[in-house]
């Protein structure tokens, strides 16, 4: 099905939002499958191969990430290359401020959401050496592979971790990092990249490098993967409370039992798919078609061939 689905978008697809699309069907066969097998998802993939999954917190105070047992935390670098010299004295202000107050040993990390310039991230991660800045996280658009291995290899002395992947797609995509050496990290998103059918085959590939993948939140998706696969050794959760003083549902109230982390770890219930129940109170289709042409549209369908995904001779 994801193959159909992948081949039959290729001419518009690829990345993005058709990508989006795909994945979301393709966690729901998942969920299905699970339901129907009357096994939790990470069983489906082959099972636990840890038996709890720690958590760091993205949030806007990681100091709140220290206090309720993450294992470590990331915040948004404030200042990008147009606010100039004083903008980058700021930045490493604003990182010198968080790493006084969670101290010198509690992993902290800078997620640029694809901010910055060759030149501005590797002269602000020298700046920030001496704070033990953990990674830089998409400091760069996601297209820029050369500009990604330019900056990992101008940083490899410094030990700072270079990540990206969050906005990638499909193996293609990911095995383009993986060949350019782009990243130390990888870090795709469940929802987006195409799916756990997807998902698996991209951590498989990055495991034959000895590549860690920690995918970008997706909650319930990415928890189920990383507990099957050795390399996404940690999970993210972003911590969508104002003040980040109170752990907040990813889906808000759309899953009423998401689980959630508690003391720096998440624990799965054993339960079929991806363990959880949709809130099915107030969801509508936005633009329900009328029975007129909802009959016309299935006549039109009848007589229309499936996909058919090309077989090989051989």
């Amino acid at each position: 099905m994801w193959d159909q689905m992948w081949r039959s978008t290729i001419n518009y697809g690829r990345k993005g939002l058709p990508i989006q699309c795909i994945s979301a069907i393709d966690l729901a066969l998942w969920d299905l499958l699970g339901k129907l097998r009357k096994e939790p998802v990470y069983a489906l993939l082959g099972g636990k191969v840890v038996d709890r999954l720690p958590v760091y917190m993205t949030s806007s105070n990681p100091l709140n990430a220290k206090n309720m047992g993450f294992v470590g935390g990331k915040i948004p670098c404030p200042y990008g290359p147009s606010a100039g010299d004083e903008g980058l004295r700021k930045n490493v202000e604003f990182f010198k401020g968080w790493r006084e107050k969670v101290g010198p040993d509690f992993p902290l990390a800078l997620d640029c959401y694809m901010s910055l310039t060759v030149p501005y991230a590797i002269k602000l991660a020298q700046q920030l050496k001496p704070y033990n800045l953990k990674w830089m996280e998409e400091a760069l658009p996601p297209d820029d592979y050369e500009g990604y291995a330019y900056v990992k290899e101008a940083l490899k002395d410094t030990g700072i971790m270079f990540t990206t992947g969050e906005h990638e797609y499909t193996r293609y995509g990911f095995r383009q990092l993986i060949e350019k050496k782009c990243a130390d990290i990888l870090q795709p998103d469940i929802t987006w990249l195409g799916g756990m059918t997807e998902a698996r085959r991209v951590v498989a590939m990055a495991s034959a490098y000895d590549i860690i993948v920690i995918p970008h939140g997706s909650s319930i998706y990415s928890y189920h993967l990383q507990y099957a696969f050795r390399n996404c050794p940690i999970s993210e959760f972003l911590n969508l409370s104002p003040k980040s003083d109170a752990i907040m549902p990813y889906f808000g109230g759309l899953f009423p039992d998401e689980p959630l982390p508690k003391d720096g770890f998440i624990d799965l219930p054993d339960k079929p798919g991806f363990g959880v129940t949709l809130n099915r109170e107030g969801l509508r289709r936005p633009y329900p078609r009328s029975d007129e042409a909802s009959a016309e549209q299935a006549a039109l369908n009848i007589n229309r061939p499936p996909t058919e995904v090309p077989v090989m001779p051989f």
